[in-house]
C-alpha cells in the first residue's frame, strides 16, 4: 500500500475513478500514510473488541463496575442479536480434595447476600496459598530460560527489521562502488542489498507470512506433540544461525537486471524463499515453545503473573535495543564493504541462545515447596494432611 498513487495509477492516480483529476492528493503528499492508517485501523478495532467484549478475570478488579461490558453487551444484544446468559463468574479450581474440603468448611455461612465475593487475600488464606517470595523465584531454572526467552527475542525481533532495510538497501554498482574504489573480495569481502521497491518487498512478507501460516497450522501440531516441548526448542533453535549466516549471500545470486536497479528473476527469488522458508520453520517452533517453558519453569503457582511479567520484560528490552545495535552494525558493514556484519554477528547470538537452550527443561511449574506442601510419588503437590 506504499506510495499507492505510483504503484496503482488505475485505481489513484490522475484520471482514476477515485483519483479523479490530478489523483488522490493525500496520498500524493503523505505516500506511506495508507499502510500506516490501515496499521492504526486493525489496531482500533483489537481496542474496541478488547474494551467492549473482554471480560476480567483478576480477582482484584473483576467485581467492580465495567461501563464498557454493558456497551458490549448492548452491542450483542441489540445489534447482533446474540442471545446469552447472564453474568457469570470464573471460580478457581482447588488443586487437590483437601483444599477443596477445607475451602468448603472454612467459607462463611451464607447470609442475606448470596453473592458476596471473598478478597483474593481472603481466599489465599483460606486455601492456605502463601505467596513465594521474590528472591526465592531465582532458581536455576527460571534464570537459563530467561537468559534463552532474551536471546530469541533479540535475534528474531531484529531479524524482522534488519530483513527490510536488507531488501530495499541499494545494490552493489561496480560503475559507483560504495564504498569508494570497494571491489569484492574473496567470501567476505561482498556488500549491497537487494534494492527492492515497497511492492516487491510486500511479495517477500506474503512468502513469508504463507509459509509461517501452513506451518503453524499442518506441522507444530503434530510434531511438538511428538517431539515434546523442550526437545522442539532445543532442535530448532539451531536453524537460526543458518538463516542468519545465509541471508546476506542473495546478495551474490545472479539477478535478470543490473544495478542499480532491484533483483529479479527466478532465482533470487527461489533463494529468498529458501532463506524465509528456514527461519519461519524455526520461528514456527520456537516462539511458542519458550512461551510454554517460560509458563512452566515458574518455580511456584503463587507467582505465575510475576513470572510472565519478568518473560516479558525481558523481550521488550531485548526487542527494543537489537535493531538499534544490529541496524547500526548493517550501516557500519556497508560501510566497510561488508553485508554480512551485522548478520553474522547475529548468528553468533543465535548460537549462544542455541547453548543456552541445551540447560533448559519442561518444569512442572511447581518446584519450590512452601511450608505444608508436599510432592507425591507420581510427582503432584499437594496440602499436608494434619
Amino acid at each position: 500500500m506504499a506510495d499507492p498513487v505510483v504503484n496503482y495509477p488505475s485505481v489513484f492516480g490522475p484520471g482514476s475513478l477515485l483519483g479523479g483529476k490530478d489523483g488522490v492528493g493525500w496520498m500524493k503528499k503523505w505516500p506511506y500514510a495508507l499502510p500506516n492508517l490501515m496499521s492504526a485501523s486493525f489496531l482500533f478495532l483489537a481496542t474496541l473488541a478488547i474494551v467492549f467484549f473482554l471480560e476480567e478475570t483478576s480477582e482484584l478488579c473483576k467485581d467492580k463496575p465495567d461501563p464498557g461490558l454493558r456497551i458490549g453487551h448492548w452491542i450483542r444484544r441489540y445489534i447482533f442479536c446474540q442471545r446469552f446468559a447472564g453474568d457469570h463468574e470464573y471460580t478457581a479450581l482447588p488443586e487437590d480434595d483437601y483444599s477443596a474440603i477445607s475451602a468448603v468448611e472454612l467459607l462463611p455461612t451464607p447470609t442475606s447476600m448470596p453473592f458476596d465475593t471473598p478478597t483474593r487475600k481472603d481466599k489465599d488464606v483460606l486455601l492456605g496459598r502463601p505467596k513465594l517470595p521474590f528472591r526465592r523465584m531465582w532458581t536455576r531454572n527460571v534464570t537459563t530460560t530467561l537468559v534463552a526467552h532474551g536471546l530469541l527475542a533479540l535475534h528474531v525481533g531484529t531479524f524482522n527489521s534488519l530483513w527490510f532495510i536488507y531488501l530495499s538497501a541499494p545494490r552493489y554498482d561496480p560503475a559507483h562502488p560504495h564504498p569508494p574504489h570497494f571491489r569484492p573480495h574473496g567470501l567476505l569481502y561482498f556488500t549491497g542489498g537487494m534494492a527492492l521497491p515497497p511492492p516487491r518487498i510486500g511479495l517477500a512478507l506474503a512468502i513469508l507470512g504463507v509459509i509461517g501460516i501452513t506451518l503453524q497450522l499442518f506441522l507444530y501440531p503434530r510434531l511438538s506433540h511428538h517431539l515434546g516441548t523442550a526437545r522442539s526448542y532445543r532442535i530448532f533453535l539451531t536453524l537460526f544461525p543458518i538463516t542468519y549466516i545465509m541471508a546476506p549471500f542473495l546478495s551474490l545470486v545472479p539477478s535478470v537486471s543490473k544495478p542499480p536497479a532491484g533483483v529479479s528473476g527466478i532465482l533470487i527469488w527461489i533463494a529468498i524463499t529458501i532463506v524465509l522458508f528456514i527461519q519461519v520453520l524455526a520461528r514456527t517452533f520456537a516462539l511458542p515453545c519458550t512461551t510454554i517453558l517460560v509458563n512452566n519453569c515458574c518455580p511456584h503457582p503463587s507467582v505465575l503473573g510475576t513470572m510472565h511479567g519478568l518473560g516479558q520484560s525481558v523481550s521488550s528490552f531485548a526487542r527494543t535495543f537489537g535493531p538499534i545495535v544490529f541496524g547500526w552494525l548493517f550501516g557500519k558493514g556497508l560501510d566497510i564493504g561488508v553485508v554480512g556484519l551485522a548478520w553474522w554477528i547475529l548468528a553468533c547470538m543465535a548460537v549462544a541462545g542455541s547453548v543456552v537452550a541445551q540447560f533448559v527443561w519442561d518444569g512442572d511449574g511447581h518446584e519450590v515447596l512452601m511450608e505444608g506442601e508436599v510432592r507425591d510419588e507420581d510427582g503432584s503437590v499437594k496440602r499436608a494432611t494434619r
